[in-house]
């Protein structure tokens, strides 16, 4: 890469100096995984946030033998196992890639050191966490109070591009359906999309 910044490639970093940038560059590493290779395995101790350069990555878990996916992320956005990162828990959330990807691993433990010395990247942290958890409420809210036309809306709206990247069948368990239901949601949105034109 040059002397280009591996920070320098995450546009929330923008705000850091170049001193900032340049320890948390060093501290984080590029990973290029093909389709369909786990990043995160049933059991491991993850201790990384991800920032996703190219491709798409899905984590999920097993329920009653079955995946569940619990969350989707394109290039762009980070994602995390959270109780794994914050308490070294083995990770019951599992993440593989949904298509060849480009992402950087960024050590937590690390980054909160870090953080003790330089106030930008503390205050980048911390915005990074809130935005998060603000993120989890939403979807928690969707799934308790949104029917399952308004949650295929949602999804469509926060995750742009991902519907025709990913399985169906991965889609309807994120949004709590099953396959034909989905389908049959889709059919209506169809349907709607050509009545307002």
């Amino acid at each position: 890469m040059g002397n280009t910044l591996i920070a320098d490639r995450i546009p929330s970093f923008s705000f850091l100096t170049e001193p900032e940038r340049t320890e948390m560059s060093k501290i984080m590493q590029v990973h290029n995984f093909k389709r369909k290779q786990m990043v995160v395995s049933n059991g491991q101790v993850s201790r990384h946030l991800f920032y996703l350069f190219k491709g798409l990555l899905r984590q999920y878990y097993i329920k009653n033998g079955r995946e569940v996916t619990e969350h989707f992320t394109y290039e762009g956005n980070f994602c995390y196992c959270l109780e794994s990162v914050f308490r070294s828990k083995p990770s019951k959330l599992m993440m593989v890639t949904v298509e060849d990807s480009e992402f950087c691993t960024i050590p937590y433990a690390e980054t909160v050191e870090l953080g003790q010395k330089y106030i930008g990247i503390a205050n980048w942290l911390r915005r990074y966490m809130e935005d998060n958890l603000i993120l989890h409420q939403k979807k928690a809210d969707s799934w308790r109070f949104e029917s399952g036309l308004e949650r295929y809306k949602r999804f469509m709206n926060d995750f742009p591009g991902v519907a025709a990247r990913a399985s169906v069948n991965d889609v309807a368990s994120y949004l709590l359906m099953t396959p034909e239901s989905l389908s049959r949601i889709r059919a209506i949105v169809a349907k709607e999309k050509s009545e307002n034109k």
